[in-house]
């Protein structure tokens, strides 16, 4: 089963499952997950082949739907889920193949879609630099500072560092092989009648108007939410507003249940 990150006691609101996107981890999502814990359980999850999770051959949607399934049988109810990403993928999947295991359905800054920024090349970067002298974070940051394009991204890679282990814990190798899976979204029949909601950032292009049939298509109660002046990561760029958005829309479907 995937690794779990629990935030808080039950309490009389259905929990909530959060589900990070490509090399993130649990991890990333602790601040938000325990401010949103005041009302309901948070469980947040290391995605296979990420953080303490099992490390697989395969990274394939239906797969990572199968583990996120896993989870949510194990609480012995359904829950609210949110992915970002990558995990909103993963997320839409299980509301598609399992809708009984879903109160309500939060989709972060991604659409189900093909994309074509392929991310193989961050794979490549950190699977490039040696992470064998290392004796503290800061070694690693020097190393993967001139590998990566993007100076805003190092910090996020430098979480997936094991200094006491000198390693990623990242299964590089099959997230590297399975990017084409990981970049596509499978072909699905049906449609999520339930509560889904679209929550992106104004300044990202991950989620186009172009998008909105076929999202319509596969899950005809979404709503769209855009959070201003935030990106693709608009949970680091924005937190404040991402938890007041998903506070306001999970505590609207309890009180509607």
């Amino acid at each position: 089963m995937l690794n779990q990150i629990t935030h808080g006691a039950p309490t009389a609101a259905r929990p909530l499952l959060i589900v990070h996107g490509l090399y993130g981890s649990a991890r990333n999502w602790g601040v938000i997950a325990k401010r949103l814990s005041d009302a309901r359980q948070v469980v947040a999850v290391d995605q296979r082949n990420h953080g303490a999770s099992p490390r697989t051959e395969s990274h394939s949607y239906p797969d990572m739907a199968a583990d996120l399934a896993e989870v949510i049988e194990a609480h012995g109810a359904p829950m609210h889920v949110m992915g970002h990403s990558m995990g909103g993928k993963a997320a839409m999947v299980l509301a598609l193949t399992r809708p009984e295991l879903i109160a309500s359905l939060t989709v972060a800054d991604i659409a189900p879609v093909a994309y074509g920024h392929s991310q193989l090349k961050y794979a490549e970067a950190m699977r490039g630099i040696d992470l064998s002298g290392i004796e503290r974070r800061s070694d690693a940051q020097a190393l993967l500072e001139p590998v990566i394009d993007d100076p805003a991204l190092v910090p996020f890679f430098l979480q997936s560092v094991d200094v006491k282990s000198k390693s990623w814990v990242l299964n590089l190798d099959t997230l590297a092989r399975e990017m084409p899976k990981i970049m596509e979204f499978p072909e699905m029949s049906g449609s999520f009648a339930g509560p889904t909601l679209f929550l992106t950032g104004a300044a990202s292009d991950y989620v186009s108007r172009e998008d909105r049939p076929r999202i319509t298509a596969l899950f005809p109660q979404a709503r769209f939410v855009k959070i201003p002046e935030a990106g693709h990561w608009l949970h680091a760029d924005k937190p404040r507003e991402f938890e007041a958005a998903m506070r306001a829309w999970l505590d609207r479907q309890d009180n509607a249940s």
